[in-house]
C-alpha cells in the first residue's frame, strides 16, 4: 500500500503554524485539532520544520514556562524527514520505527501535500492484515 492510498482515505489536511508564532499558540492548535504535531511553514506549502507535544514538554522542562511566549522556531525540529505519496506504508513504518518519528510530512516537489502519523500507519497495516486474514479464512472455508 502506498502513502497516496492512505491520504486518499484520510484526507490531505495538514495543520501548519508560522515559525514566528508563539508556543502558546502552538499548544492551542494542538488542542483544537486533537493532534500531536504541527508542520512549521511560513507559507503553508513549504516545510520549515515540525514541532510536537514532546518538543514542548522537553523545552518546558529544560527552560521553564518562558518557552510558552517564545517563537515556535526556537523549539522546532529543522531536519525534517519527509516522504512522498509514492512511498510505501511498510517502508514508512520501518523508517518511523527505526528513527523514532511519530509524524512525517508528505511532500511533492517541495510542496506539503499531507502528513502521516504513526497511528495512520498502524491503522492501515492492521486493516491490511485483517483483509489478508479474511481472504485466507474464505479460501480455507471454500
Amino acid at each position: 500500500m502506498r502513502i497516496a492510498d492512505v491520504l486518499a482515505r484520510k484526507g490531505d489536511t495538514v495543520v501548519t503554524i508560522a515559525p514566528d508564532r508563539t508556543v502558546r499558540e502552538l499548544l492551542a492548535l494542538l488542542a483544537e485539532h486533537g493532534i500531536g504535531a504541527v508542520v512549521v511553514s511560513g507559507d503553508g506549502a513549504t516545510v520549515a520544520g515540525i514541532v510536537s507535544e514532546r518538543d514542548v514538554v522537553r523545552r518546558l522542562h529544560a527552560a521553564g514556562d518562558s518557552v510558552l511566549d517564545g517563537a515556535v522556531s526556537a523549539i522546532m525540529t529543522t531536519e525534517v524527514h519527509t516522504c512522498t505519496p509514492d512511498d510505501t506504508v511498510e517502508g514508512l513504518m520501518e523508517t518511523m520505527t527505526a528513527r523514532r518519528f511519530r509524524h512525517v510530512p508528505v511532500v511533492v516537489d517541495g510542496a506539503l501535500v499531507g502528513i502521516m502519523s504513526i497511528g495512520d500507519v498502524v491503522k492501515r497495516r492492521l486493516e491490511y492484515l485483517q483483509a489478508e486474514r479474511d481472504q485466507l479464512t474464505a479460501y480455507i472455508s471454500s
